[in-house]
């Protein structure tokens, strides 16, 4: 049930962001906030990369962001694009589902310090997933009316 809803919120996410262009997925459209669509799936990308595969499953796996610069993957890069955003974000969650596919919910994070269970995790991300796809519906709104989904 847990697995099946994240990947409901998953899906949603893929879906906000379907048709928009580069310039709109780009656009912080909600001022001061520095939000875009884009951000926040390269947001979501990295914390599936960190909870899963790196504090959970303990994996060799290159962190998602440095330590100098925690909110690093809420910024465009030069050379980004919606679809290969939207791309690594699918694939990261292939990963993420790879990663524990084998562990029971009680399983203990296998990371050093890290004393969570995968079921604490995917909790965490099931409520991390869907509070973004509420800024997501909103940010959608703004941008070009679109509505639901």
């Amino acid at each position: 049930m847990l697995e099946s809803m994240l990947d409901f919120y998953r899906a949603t996410v893929v879906n906000k962001v379907a048709g928009l262009s580069d310039a709109q997925a780009f656009t912080a459209a909600v001022p001061p906030s520095v939000l875009t669509p884009a951000t926040i799936v390269k947001h979501l990308a990295g914390t599936e990369r960190f909870w899963f595969s790196i504090d959970f499953a303990a994996l060799d796996v290159t962190w998602p962001w440095t330590d100098d610069d925690v909110h690093g993957n809420f910024r465009i890069e030069r050379g980004d694009t919606l679809a290969a955003i939207v791309a690594d974000y699918l694939q990261e969650c292939d990963a993420s589902r790879r990663a524990i596919a084998d562990a029971d919910l009680d399983d203990v994070a296998r990371a050093d310090d890290m004393d969570f269970t995968l079921r604490f995790a995917m909790i965490h991300m099931i409520d991390e997933t869907a509070r973004h796809c509420g800024h997501l519906d909103l940010l959608r709104e703004v941008t070009d009316g679109v509505v639901g989904g």
